[in-house]
């Protein structure tokens, strides 16, 4: 681990895929939403191309045509409407997340989410993982950051909990996630619910887990203690 990043004060999570186990329902959602509008999709590309980036951005990238905003938004809100009917009854978190999130925060740590869902996805998450204590500070991708890989999203959680970006590490499933941390100047865990380790590879990237219960066995908390 370079030393140039300094000591661990903050856990900042991506949420779909990292905090909840929801990309099989993400892409069901994407081929029932493109049934709908008659459009051709094919499922591993669209998510290639939009996991991480913002709702209006994933339009932008399916109807490949510059939308009006109130289009763009329209077409997010009945996407997501059908991401959280089909995900409702069937919710659950990536295992281990919330003893995990709990345990890090018994250790002194701030807890952050930055994640390119929308406010709505966001009360559809929180409601049902009911964590304690809540994140500090939850940055959703209709707030007007660009989504990832760009690293507005995690820079910004980091500036509202108060702890400088490299003091930071974040928990990401998906490629444009881990790449986002890297820009930050932020270390990674690969959470490899959805992508394999070799996908979210990088220099920053310190742990490649499938669930948080590989953190809590390989005392991934502890560690932290002397991490620099």
């Amino acid at each position: 681990m370079s030393l140039t990043y300094g000591k661990v004060e903050a856990l900042i999570f991506d949420m779909d895929g990292t905090m909840i186990e929801s990309m099989p329902w993400h892409a069901r959602s994407w081929v029932t939403f493109a049934e709908r509008h008659g459009l051709k999709l094919d499922v591993s590309d669209i998510l290639a191309r939009t996991t991480g980036r913002t709702g209006v951005e994933c339009m932008h990238e399916l109807f490949e045509r510059k939308l009006s905003d109130d289009e763009a938004q329209a077409m997010v809100h009945e996407k997501e409407e059908i991401y959280r009917e089909l995900f409702h009854d069937k919710f659950e978190e990536v295992a281990g997340f919330t003893a995990f999130a709990k345990a890090a925060v018994a250790r002194g740590l701030k807890v952050a989410v930055g994640t390119a869902g929308d406010k709505h996805n966001i009360e559809f998450a929180m409601s049902r993982l009911k964590m304690d204590p809540l994140p500090l500070a939850i940055v959703g991708g209709d707030e007007g950051f660009s989504g990832k890989p760009t690293p507005a999203i995690f820079l910004e959680a980091a500036r509202r909990i108060g702890v400088a970006p490299e003091r930071c590490i974040v928990f990401e499933d998906a490629p444009f996630g881990i790449e986002a941390a890297r820009r930050g100047g932020m270390r990674a865990v690969a959470v490899c619910s959805t992508h394999t380790a070799a996908e979210l590879a990088g220099p920053h990237v310190i742990a490649a887990v499938r669930d948080y219960n590989e953190l809590a066995h390989s005392n991934f908390l502890e560690t932290l203690d002397d991490a620099a």
